[in-house]
């Protein structure tokens, strides 16, 4: 089962900064998850620093196993200060941690209690335990330990969303928690299989849309996490060291069961010579300094190898992802994917190699290591890379 998350958020009208902070991040030697939503008091620059740092605690204690989460949280919780001004906590968080099974444990103070919607478009109301504060008197503490299922799909967000329209005509108490549940059942109703980020992204906009003159009164953030079947794809770039080994290679390439993308002209030869599959050319003009895209039976998408591959990485760092080239196509076939493989030839290339420079940052290995870090710290991807 794959954890689909992604967050969507804007600012409070006219402000420089986000006043509410989201991470995430996977361990996938520990097949699990930790996410953290986090609103500071305010808007702006001050509730930025505030809530970015509650949510990197919270993430920073958790991660390793190296504090519980429930023991974590209360000590965050008993450590935030109290504003004098208006008697309410610096920030408030939402974390999550769930593995791969579907067993999570959920922690809130203070934020909207979140939605867990079925596949069937059901509502459940999980049971919780409340821990008090031993700080404060009047804080506490939500904990949950919940088990998903397949289809499932887990809502977070900040008071912004529920407080969307506050005072606007008919929504004088603001969108609330009902309105969310709603709107978000009737969008499932006509979309079953959404994205998180098209899910989160598109309640983002109905937050907006009802906000008076649509400028938000503050910072809105909504967190979707959709638990579904993997969506498996395997790129190969660069012949393997030993020549030899061409075959078995070619081999693996056809057997995998997902999608499929070469990088690289020798690459692509290999895999025509080895499995007789032909090469067919895109004979439109090439956009920009790019090679043009090939076509190949079997073969989801075929581009050249280095400069596709530095384009896309640099697209990916940027978050400039609506590109119409081969690396916008590689780009697309990316991020359409949740479980990425990439088979990576260790024979040098002549033409991009420098023998003044350590192996180590071979252009061809450098790039991949890098657009591994960014599909799975910025894109949330699961990512193997594998040497041959």
């Amino acid at each position: 089962m794959f954890i689909d998350i992604d967050c969507n958020q804007v600012k409070k009208y006219n402000q420089n900064a986000f006043g509410d902070y989201f991470v995430s991040k996977r361990y996938p030697d520990e097949a699990k998850l930790i996410a953290v939503l986090s609103d500071g008091l305010g808007s702006g620059i001050k509730a930025n620093i505030l809530s970015c740092m509650t949510a990197t605690m919270l993430l920073r204690f958790v991660e390793g196993q190296q504090i519980p989460i429930r023991k974590a949280a209360e000590i965050v919780m008993n450590s935030l200060p109290v504003c004098k001004v208006r008697k309410i906590s610096y920030s408030t968080f939402s974390i999550i941690d769930v593995n791969d099974d579907g067993y999570a444990k959920i922690i809130e103070e203070g934020n909207p209690e979140f939605i867990w919607i079925k596949a069937n478009n059901e509502v459940m109301e999980p049971h919780y335990d409340m821990i008090p504060s031993k700080t404060f008197k009047n804080r506490c503490m939500k904990s949950y330990k919940i088990k998903l299922e397949l289809g499932d799909r887990l809502i977070f967000c900040s008071d912004g969303v529920t407080q969307a329209g506050l005072g606007n005509g008919r929504l004088k108490l603001g969108l609330r928690r009902e309105g969310l549940i709603n709107l978000v059942q009737a969008k499932l109703e006509k979309e079953p299989n959404i994205s998180s980020s098209e899910l989160s992204a598109y309640i983002i906009r109905q937050a907006e849309n009802i906000e008076l003159d649509r400028l938000p009164k503050d910072d809105i953030s909504a967190c979707v996490l959709y638990f579904r079947e993997p969506r498996t794809s395997l790129v190969f770039t660069g012949p393997p060291f030993n020549q030899k080994k061409d075959a078995e290679y070619a081999s693996v390439f056809k057997e995998f069961q997902g999608k499929k993308a070469i990088c690289g002209g020798t690459t692509a030869n290999l895999i025509s010579r080895e499995l007789n599959l032909p090469i067919t050319m895109d004979k439109e003009i090439s956009i920009g300094k790019l090679p043009s895209c090939s076509y190949m039976d079997g073969v989801d998408l075929v581009t050249e190898g280095i400069l596709t591959l530095t384009e896309t990485l640099e697209c990916l760092e940027a978050g400039n992802l609506d590109i119409d080239n081969a690396a916008g196509k590689l780009i697309k076939f990316l991020l359409d994917s949740d479980c990425i493989n990439f088979m990576v030839g260790a024979k040098l290339n002549q033409a991009h190699y420098n023998p003044a420079l350590p192996v180590e940052i071979e252009i061809r290995k450098n790039i991949i290591k890098k657009m591994a870090a960014v599909l799975q710290d910025k894109y949330f991807k699961k990512v193997n890379v594998q040497y041959m």
